[in-house]
């Protein structure tokens, strides 16, 4: 209202006699309704009236709005389509969104990046900044390569692309796992140091007339990844032909397999930081929690060995391997002993229940190899229930169900490369103790493939498997097992291709060198080679 009469004042005949400009003029109005858009753009931030601009308002589904006003096509869409026009937009859609994604990274690598460079810390720098220069390099060659398809390719190998693609997108895992981190970091800088909050100002000008903020920006990617599986779902929708539409549901799943992977790798990392709080608060505790898997819950038991020695008032932490059992100590505990879970079987005790009071409700942990066991005393029936339940995933995740199927030994395991599934190729999702592994052969697997699986390879090759000679060489020098293919040539320097994945395990020695990991189909050429040597060059 003050606006609006300042402005009435200014066309009076005494102010138009004094010289100065009336406003707003008439091609202001036309060009920009500045004042109204500014409620919109606090919506789109998510900044409320009494918050600073870069308060820490971050959410699963923040950046939306961002995401589709930076994605969304200014050309006026046509009321009806037919069904190759709707096939028509779905593949402009993916083209175009690429492109302006693309242009996005670039912005935020050329507009912020590069001037923030010498106003923030190193280590400030890489928190709020991740790995945005990598993914700049990707989705240039990406939207390359979307464009070639569609424009040059008649789109026939756009369902190549992306599952060409998934490995490399895998970085979007640390991305959105630390993108939250990120934005932390930024709002703090911007709010302890008043020359950084004005250079990001600045960038935001410059970038886009101060549109979108650099926490506004750093969301859009963790939008992004999770789109395009979604954009494909309607591509294959809308797709005719039964040949095309099995290649693009090839391509559907495997953006729905590296979306799946992202959101586990973010929940990986929420349950690494739940871990640390774990082992800060427990005294006495000289080793890492990490190796015992992942935490399947905590709190209060009361506990006695099965020679029935007096209950103890305990707080444990189960997690898949072990039960750390503690005594508090105020809000810190003291570390009195860990249960090895492996060593251990779970039995009720219905008895317990019978007795409808408090810390009645029991049951066993039985020693395997018939050592002293315990009983747990749970304060109500449903948290037994629960506990059963905690204790029963546990045992399940160390002894699942054809672990040792056909020949087999599987066994849980942290792979620290992006693994494929040998049954479904699907990755094994996360950032530790992904799958399983099977210490004979080396194949990885989900817990629920377990049971799908072909022979053992290492129970059935004899020193040497099957191969089919090949004629493109793979470059490459260093130690492969040799139990994955046979040599085929006269010469002793042949070309092979490999009939089965290896990926370092079991590994060479280290004077032999690094292993090369290997994919089926992949062609290899041999340099040097024992018959009766496990590893060849």
């Amino acid at each position: 209202q003050v606006i609006e009469t300042l402005s009435k004042l200014s066309r009076t005949p005494i102010a138009l006699g004094t010289g100065i400009r009336p406003f707003p003029t008439e091609e202001s109005v036309d060009d920009e309704d500045v004042y109204k858009g500014l409620p919109d753009l606090i919506d789109e931030t998510g900044v409320d009236e009494d918050e600073e601009l870069y308060d820490c308002v971050y959410g699963e589904d923040e950046g939306g709005e961002v995401y589709e006003d930076l994605m969304k096509d200014e050309a006026a869409q046509q009321p009806k389509y037919t069904e190759n026009d709707i096939r028509s937009c779905c593949l402009t859609e993916i083209k175009q969104t690429e492109e302006k994604y693309t242009e996005t990274l670039e912005s935020i690598e050329k507009f912020f990046m590069v001037p923030l460079k010498r106003f923030l810390s190193a280590s400030d720098f890489d928190t709020v900044f991740i790995n945005i220069p990598d993914l700049v390099k990707i989705h240039r060659n990406l939207t390359q390569d979307i464009n070639d398809s569609i424009v040059n390719k008649n789109d026939q190998n756009l369902y190549q692309i992306f599952i060409n693609y998934k490995e490399r997108l895998v970085i979007y895992g640390q991305y959105c796992s630390q993108v939250e981190i990120a934005i932390s970091c930024l709002d703090n800088i911007s709010k302890t140091k008043e020359d950084v909050k004005l250079k990001l100002e600045e960038c935001s000008k410059r970038a886009n007339n101060g549109k979108f903020t650099l926490r506004d920006l750093l969301v859009v990617p963790m939008q992004r990844v999770l789109k395009y599986h979604l954009l494909l779902q309607e591509l294959v929708k809308h797709t005719t032909d039964p040949m095309e539409k099995a290649n693009l549901k090839l391509a559907l799943d495997a953006m729905k397999d590296l979306a799946q992977y992202v959101n586990e790798v973010k929940r990986d990392n929420e349950t690494l930081r739940e871990i640390r709080q774990f082992q800060l608060s427990i005294e006495n505790l000289n080793h890492s929690l990490l190796q015992y898997g992942r935490p399947q819950g905590d709190g209060e038991i009361r506990i006695t060995t099965l020679d029935k020695r007096a209950r103890q008032d305990r707080h444990i932490f189960l997690f898949d391997l072990a039960v750390i059992v503690c005594k508090r100590r105020g809000d810190n505990y003291e570390m009195k002993e860990i249960i090895d879970l492996q060593k251990y079987k779970i039995t009720n005790n219905p008895t317990t229940d019978k007795e409808n009071k408090k810390w009645s409700y029991g049951f066993y942990l039985i020693h395997i190899q018939g050592e002293n066991g315990l009983e747990v005393y749970c304060k109500t029936k449903d948290l037994k229930k629960k506990w059963l339940e905690q204790f029963q995933m546990a045992l399940s995740n160390i002894r699942p169900d054809y672990a040792d199927t056909s020949f087999h030994e599987f066994k849980m395991h942290t792979f620290s490369r992006v693994t494929s599934c040998k049954v479904c190729q699907m990755l094994l999702r996360g950032t530790f103790y992904q799958g399983y592994l099977c210490s004979k052969c080396g194949a990885g697997a989900h817990k629920e493939c377990l049971g799908r699986l072909d022979n053992c390879g290492r129970a059935n090759l004899g020193g040497q498997g099957s191969a089919v000679p090949c004629g493109e060489l793979l470059s490459s020098e260093t130690q492969v097992g040799s139990g994955f293919w046979r040599p085929v040539g006269e010469n002793g320097l042949p070309k092979m291709q490999v009939i089965r994945n290896y990926n370092g395990i079991p590994q060479p020695a280290a004077q032999d060198g690094p292993p090369l990991h290997i994919q089926i189909g992949d062609t290899i050429e041999l340099l040097k080679g024992d018959a009766h040597s496990l590893f060849w060059q």
